[in-house]
């Protein structure tokens, strides 16, 4: 890999990304002309990189950002007919959902296409972060939800507008949002549908910090840098984990037994090069792969 990055790791017509000689991943939203507005075409090329690109080994990490003034203007609502792409002639129940939701007609007729990309920001094993540069309403702002940090430019511009357009907040907020920065603020944001400033933003706890617009993406990647240089990706893919199901489990028990595996699995691997290498007071070398993740669930 050169310093500059690489060629992405698969050809998209709303997405670019290059990765850096430390594996972080900057994945770009490229409609700029459309303020990178979400249409079915760029949820489906999330979806992908999220299941398959970022899951290569090369990757480590993903920073995720806007191309122009924007990050993501929400949902392009310039599309034909259904403008969120769902078939409005089914008429599914609760029960019929659960139970086939991964089977058709309900795989694409039904089910939002923001959660499908949440949900597999969720399930990558590495850290994710955003660098909302500029304007992030609906789905624009909900998709960071799902990463691990928010970084955002003073230019940012963060909305949960759903209340004014007649829809419910989608791409899994409902469980996102509250855990981030609790109940009463969650309602809050989304029963004003108000436009928050990065200020309000970090104040709400949604932030981890705020950048001048020229300092954002390098401050990303450099944190992103910072998590992944010297550190075994089978240990960090699985510290991740363990603090997503924890923060859910019913009891700590659960965390104890999930992490004791965790500590089994490592200790005989990666752990053993880095307690040798701090010993003997040198770098660890690592050979865990994130693809290669030991089940401690």
């Amino acid at each position: 890999m050169h310093p500059e990055g690489t060629a992405p790791l698969s050809t998209y017509e709303t997405l670019t990304c290059v990765v850096d000689d430390d594996g972080v991943a900057l994945l770009t939203l490229d409609r700029p002309d459309q303020l990178n507005a979400f249409d079915l075409t760029m949820a489906r090329e999330l979806e992908r990189f999220f299941t398959t690109d970022a899951h290569d080994d090369a990757i480590r990490a993903v920073v995720v950002t806007g191309a122009g003034r924007a990050f993501c203007a929400g949902m392009d609502l310039s599309a034909e007919g259904n403008v969120f792409g769902l078939d409005e002639s089914l008429r599914p129940t609760p029960a019929e959902l659960r139970e086939r939701y991964a089977e058709a007609p309900y795989q694409d007729g039904i089910r939002d296409t923001g959660g499908k990309v949440t949900l597999a920001i969720h399930a990558l094993p590495k850290p994710v972060l955003a660098a909302v540069n500029g304007p992030a309403v609906g789905i624009g702002a909900t998709m960071t939800l799902a990463m691990d940090l928010r970084l955002a430019s003073t230019a940012a511009r963060i909305g949960f507008v759903f209340g004014r357009i007649g829809i419910v907040p989608e791409a899994c907020s409902t469980w996102f949002l509250p855990r981030l920065v609790g109940l009463q603020q969650a309602l809050e944001w989304i029963y004003s549908a108000d436009i928050l400033t990065p200020d309000q933003a970090l104040a709400g706890g949604l932030l981890r910090s705020v950048h001048e617009p020229d300092e954002l993406v390098p401050a990303a990647l450099d944190l992103a840098r910072s998590f992944v240089r010297g550190r075994s990706p089978v240990a960090l893919g699985l510290a991740k984990q363990l603090l997503l199901r924890g923060a859910g489990a019913p009891h700590p028990l659960d965390a104890h037994l999930a992490e004791s595996l965790g500590v089994f699995h490592t200790s005989v691997a990666d752990g053993k090069e880095g307690v040798a290498a701090f010993r003997e007071k040198r770098p660890a070398s690592f050979t865990g792969r994130a693809s290669e993740l030991p089940e401690i669930f």
